[in-house]
Order: C-alpha cells, then structure tokens, then sequence
C-alpha cells in the first residue's frame, strides 16, 4: 500500500503546517498523554492558528459493509486532509486500514495518522 507518491506532496503548505502543530502538541504534552489530551491541544492549535477544522465528524458510508463500522476520524481538516491521532505503542495495519476506509467514505485524498506515544514523532501520510 502506497503511503505517498514520492513525486509529489498533496497539499504541502497545509499538510506541513498541519505536521508542524502536531509537533508543538508532542512537544508541549509529551509522549504519554491520552488520546483526548493530544486531541484537545490540536484543536486549540488549530484555532489559534485559524485553520478550518471538524472534529470527530462521523463519515456516512454507502456499503452495508461499512455501517457498522466507527467510521469517525478525528479531525476533518479544510475539508482536504483527515488527521487520526494515536496514543498507543505502535501503529498496526488495522490503524491503517481504518484510514482507507475513512479515504474511500470521504472522497479526500490524503489522510494522516500520527501516534503521539513515539519517541520521535513521525507522522504518515496515506494518499488516497
């Protein structure tokens, strides 16, 4: 599964600006903080910095297979990134599983999970 295309960088002005208050956020609380912790941090940063964002949104699916799924990132970000925050010791398949289907549900074309609970945060984009 492609993370990125090595060529070229979606949204590279907001997906880096996006990574950047990640950043402040892991440097601000650290590495073992909750999930909430980490997600409330973001959205004063966000806002702070004026950026268009909905938390929590549920996605509606069109697959029966799907419905019954949590199909609710974290944050919606301008309408053009999804961004999924971890706080647990690694990100599994299933993690990135779970960012496809909310890709495909959306229709957005890049998505990113960081996992605040690394030593050094290293956030993936997954371009859909």
């Amino acid at each position: 599964m492609p993370l990125i295309n090595s060529k070229k960088v979606l949204y590279p002005d907001l997906s880096y600006k996006v990574c950047g208050l990640c950043f402040d956020t892991h440097n601000s609380l650290g590495r073992h903080k909750s999930e909430k912790s980490y997600g409330d941090m973001l959205e004063q940063l966000l806002t702070e910095n004026k950026i268009k964002f909905e938390r929590e949104k549920s996605l509606e699916s069109s697959f029966e297979s799907e419905k019954s799924r949590r199909n609710i990132p974290d944050f919606i970000i301008e309408d053009k990134i999804i961004l999924d925050i971890k706080a647990k010791r690694i990100v599994t398949k299933e993690d990135y599983y779970q960012m496809r289907r909310y890709l495909d549900t959306s229709k957005l074309k890049l998505g990113i999970i960081v996992n605040f609970r690394q030593k050094y945060l290293s956030p993936k984009r997954i371009a859909n």
